[in-house]
């Protein structure tokens, strides 16, 4: 089970088209810090219909889209 799991099936059940969520809330929900190995795992998401669209460093936020229906 990949740490981040907890996170990714949060943002399939509850997510709409688009998400915006803050480092501090991404941490509530994963039950583990944000850091750098999320670049790593956030390729895992796309198993669950979304992907990452955004980082921002400044806003300490992330932005997640759905995937379009193919």
């Amino acid at each position: 089970m990949s740490k981040y799991e907890p996170l990714w099936c949060w943002i399939r059940d509850n997510g709409g088209e688009k998400l915006s969520l803050p480092f501090e809330e991404i941490e509530r929900i994963a039950g583990v810090p944000i850091d750098h190995s999320f670049l790593t795992f956030k390729k895992e998401l796309l198993a669950y219909g979304y992907t990452v669209e955004k980082i921002s460093m400044k806003n300490q936020s992330v932005s997640f889209a759905k995937l379009g229906e193919e």
